[in-house]
């Protein structure tokens, strides 16, 4: 189908014509909107489609509400599964697991399982949208075309941030985004994610009502018209904060070195992976001591062993030689569980401090309702022992000031990294192992990254174990990245900050704003 026929069809689309009816059409409209959707991201990255991808279920909802049809529920639901289901196909590069002792077939169900649920999840959020839409245009059918987008805007705002305080959270439409439109990401100084949802969502929401009043030419050019006007509006907005200079003062310069130790998730937890990971680490820590950097940062569980257990390794010996420190990842423990964890090893080889991963992976660090799926998928695991989540209100103290710290999965939550930037953290550090993933999700990680480094106006510092690893500065930029399935060390120099954006001053302030406008928009339609 060609966009001009998708445009077309969609221009004259009403419910019930003659013209489309039940027919495939009516149901691929939703569904080829989710998809493009989805292509907005890693490996695709076509970042423009999102201004008019949403556009195809603006359109059904609003239709479909007007006239109560009792399949209503299954557009959502198309959408949802094309732009979910497209962005989220990478997790089913966690088969296979035969080198776990996973059977093939076992692998490729739990593989296929994992896709699925995490899809629904991302689906349940679109269907109550709409579901809540169709509750209101029931109850008052005519409604001007303004607060009909101002009311779904709020609402799409406000369901991201309730998914985005549970256990599984990645799809954000504001990542769609991220890392190439930097202009637009800026808004995420401001309001944090939602403020690029709420852009998204908004301009959809406009253009959706020009093309819905097709047989009505000005008011469709006035719509469009105010649709290309926000557009540019909130590009401007962003390019006034991008150009403003990124102080770089000497006395809060941090040099930083970043080992990429490249060990395959299938040879990791074996002998043979366990002595190539203290060889490549051993070896990239003494070469960046060598360069002179202040700190040398390693991947999420970069050597897996627990931390007790390394006080005679050939890595701790080189910290005792070339004083350095070194933020390691391994594991800790905490009673009879293990943490998922990064340490920072001073010169006397002693922890300074250590922080333990808040955000646990579903279905791969724990079990939601184990009793029931325990038996299923226990085998993601990769030890024995169950691995404990670490205290939500953590702080992470370096002998260069505080840091704000993210292991893996972590990324995808702004909050975490909003809160730790509120008590005072002057750099963000993340470490991942995305070795049993293909290209496509390391470069989503790094999306989240780069949103994160500009929504609190920090450098961010990136070490993973096969790619990617990177250094983001505050706008966003990436100053280095590494490439994919390599070993890799690098050094570059950072600079603490102390500023704090509005959006790390007042957290997700533009939801209730949304709602509360929304709500008097409601009032003053109700009064005339």
């Amino acid at each position: 189908m060609s966009l001009w026929a998708f445009a077309r069809g969609l221009m004259m689309f009403k419910l019930g014509s003659k013209n489309v009816g039940m027919s495939v059409f009516y149901f691929l409209l939703p569904f080829f909107g989710g998809v493009l959707m989805g292509v907005t991201t890693s490996p695709v990255e076509a970042w423009p489609l999102a201004w008019v991808a949403l556009v195809p279920l603006w359109v059904c909802v609003k239709r479909q509400a007007e006239k109560g049809w009792k399949f209503f529920v299954l557009l959502p639901l198309l959408w949802a599964f094309g732009y979910h289901g497209v962005a989220l196909f990478w997790i089913t590069g966690i088969h296979p697991m035969t080198w776990m002792g996973v059977p093939w077939l076992a692998s490729l169900a739990i593989a296929f399982f994992c896709w699925v649920f995490i899809t629904f999840w991302g689906a349940a959020l679109v269907t109550f949208w709409a579901f809540c839409l169709r509750l209101i245009v029931k109850k008052k059918p005519k409604v001007s075309g303004w607060l009909w987008v101002l009311t779904g805007t709020a609402l799409w705002c406000f369901l991201e941030a309730v998914w985005s305080s549970g256990p599984l959270w990645w799809t954000s439409l504001s990542y769609t985004q991220s890392p190439h439109n930097l202009l637009i990401l800026q808004l995420g100084k401001i309001g944090g994610p939602t403020a690029i949802t709420a852009a998204i969502v908004a301009v959809n929401g406009l253009i959706a009502e020009g093309l819905m009043k097709w047989d009505k030419k000005a008011k469709m050019r006035r719509d469009l018209v105010v649709a290309g006007g926000i557009l540019v509006l909130l590009h401007l907005t962003g390019l006034g904060i991008y150009l403003q200079p990124v102080a770089t003062p000497s006395e809060m310069a941090l040099k930083v070195g970043i080992i990429q130790g490249n060990i395959p998730n299938t040879i990791k937890l074996f002998e043979k992976g366990k002595n190539r990971a203290m060889d490549n680490y051993t070896k990239g820590y003494q070469e960046l001591a060598l360069r002179g950097v202040d700190a040398v940062l390693t991947p999420e569980g970069a050597l897996p062993y627990y931390f007790d257990d390394l006080k005679n390794a050939p890595i701790f010996k080189a910290v005792l030689d070339k004083k350095v420190v070194l933020w390691l990842g391994a594991f800790g423990e905490q009673g009879l569980s293990y943490t998922n964890s990064l340490f920072t090893v001073m010169g006397n080889g002693e922890a300074f401090s250590r922080y333990n991963k808040v955000k646990l992976v579903p279905l791969g660090e724990y079990i939601p309702f184990e009793n029931v799926l325990g038996k299923l998928i226990d085998r993601l695991s990769p030890l024995d022992a169950h691995m404990a989540a670490g205290s939500s209100n953590q702080v992470f103290d370096t002998p260069f000031g505080r840091a704000i710290m993210g292991i893996c999965y972590e990324s995808a939550f702004a909050e975490h990294f909003r809160r730790q930037a509120a008590l005072g953290g002057q750099f963000i550090l993340t470490a991942s192992n995305n070795a049993h993933y293909a290209e496509t999700m390391p470069a989503q990680h790094h999306a989240q990254d780069v949103m994160r480094a500009i929504e609190t106006d920090r450098w961010a510092v990136r070490s993973t174990n096969t790619g990617y690893s990177g250094i983001v500065d505050p706008h966003g930029n990436t100053i280095w990245l590494s490439g994919i399935n390599s070993f890799e060390v690098h050094s570059d120099v950072i600079y603490r900050r102390n500023s704090q954006t509005l959006y790390v001053r007042w957290g997700d302030w533009l939801v209730p704003v949304l709602l509360g406008l929304a709500g008097m928009g409601w009032i003053f339609n109700r009064r005339c």
